[in-house]
């Protein structure tokens, strides 16, 4: 067997790990209990590289490195993932010669990923889009919070359910409407800021629970709709928290653009009900609208409903009804919905297969040298 000099052994003290590229290969090298293992650096899963990764102790005799990038688990000296999957990363022999650590040229095990009988995210992953040349699919999403034991009246969340009435009705639009409250999602937890291509689609977070309850928003959002009408009300100036939670959370979408240049959101249109008791209803929407912008979204013109009784309107209790009597709030949600729909008529016949983005993309970074 045929052995590469790596690092002198002083290199790599007793409980320390680290990733050492020798010519066209790195291998992540390990120094615990008084042995000396090596596995290829880069996780089958999305290849984090396992030389910055953390140690765990599973039980008393095994200890594996997770993946700084999802966590995924190897055994330091089998390669192996933890009892349950039967993933491998490759292992490399070592032998210490002449105070250097060696590793042998090729893989003693080779990696491994198991192939699961079905992937519940395969609709995701092919983006098996539900739209055709003459749908008309229509999806509320409503970011308004309340504890779900005691339902209160809301004025955005009733505004986006007549939408959709309208739009049903008038169109014969088909239509959804997405309650966030309802949805048990995690929050992102931010795998873009260690590596870039550490943020996927679809979601890392979607892969670890296929029972996330972004799915819904992502099938919904990307694959099925047409338009989609997002209802907010005004938090302390600014849209409603769990609208933020679900924005972090799509950045899966986005960053499909910066690292494979690949758009996901085609000829959809966007349109927004924002509702507050306080004022600010136009730095909302231009929050929102910047936000939809970058996923790819189109705005109709006059793309939103905004309603504010001003600083002083604290009699929260009349609020309600003084929404739903307003004959301007009436009239704006028809015109709403007819300018959205008349414009994914119109985008729906646009060819937008070699469509480009004036957006960053990671061929354009550069290197640390420049």
């Amino acid at each position: 067997m045929q052995y590469i000099p790596l690092i002198p052994l002083s290199d790599l003290p007793e409980n320390t790990h680290k990733s050492v590229k020798q010519g066209d290969k790195t291998i992540a090298l390990f120094h615990y209990e008084g042995i000396i293992s090596a596995l290829d650096h880069a996780c089958i899963h999305k290849g984090g590289d396992l030389g910055e990764g953390f140690i765990q102790i599973l039980d008393a005799e095994e200890r594996y490195v997770a993946c700084p990038w999802h966590g995924w688990q190897y055994n330091l000296k089998t390669g192996k993932a933890p009892n349950g999957y039967k993933d491998r990363q490759a292992l490399y022999d070592v032998i210490v010669q002449d105070g250097m650590i060696c590793v042998s040229e090729k893989p003693v095990k080779d990696a491994f990923r198991a192939e699961h009988g079905s992937d519940p995210l395969a609709d995701l992953r092919s983006l098996n889009y539900q739209t055709t040349a003459t749908s008309l699919n229509v999806l509320g999403i409503s970011t308004t919070n309340m504890n779900r034991d005691l339902p209160r009246p809301s004025t955005s969340e009733t505004a986006l359910q007549n939408a959709l009435d309208i739009a049903a009705s008038k169109f014969g639009a088909q239509t959804k409407i997405i309650k966030l409250r309802e949805l048990n999602f995690r929050h992102c937890e931010g795998y873009y800021s260690r590596h870039e291509k550490a943020c996927t689609w679809p979601c890392s977070i979607s892969e670890m629970d296929e029972n996330d309850g972004m799915n819904e928003i992502y099938r919904s959002m990307v694959l099925w709709a047409d338009a989609v009408i997002l209802a907010t009300p005004i938090r302390w100036g600014n849209a409603s928290s769990l609208y933020y939670k679900m924005a972090e959370r799509l950045n899966t979408v986005q960053n499909q653009i910066t690292i494979n240049d690949k758009v996901l959101i085609k000829n959809k249109a966007v349109s927004l009900i924002i509702t507050g008791g306080q004022d600010n209803v136009q730095g909302v929407a231009g929050q929102l609208n910047s936000f939809f912008a970058d996923l790819g979204f189109t705005f109709p013109p006059f793309n939103y409903l905004g309603w504010s009784r001003g600083w002083i309107a604290e009699d929260m209790e009349n609020n309600y009804t003084r929404f739903f009597k307003n004959r301007y709030v009436k009239r704006s949600v028809v015109d709403l919905v007819t300018n959205t729909v008349k414009l994914v008529q119109q985008i729906k016949q646009m060819d937008a297969s070699q469509l480009q983005t004036p957006k960053p993309k990671i061929s354009e970074a550069g290197s640390l040298s420049e």
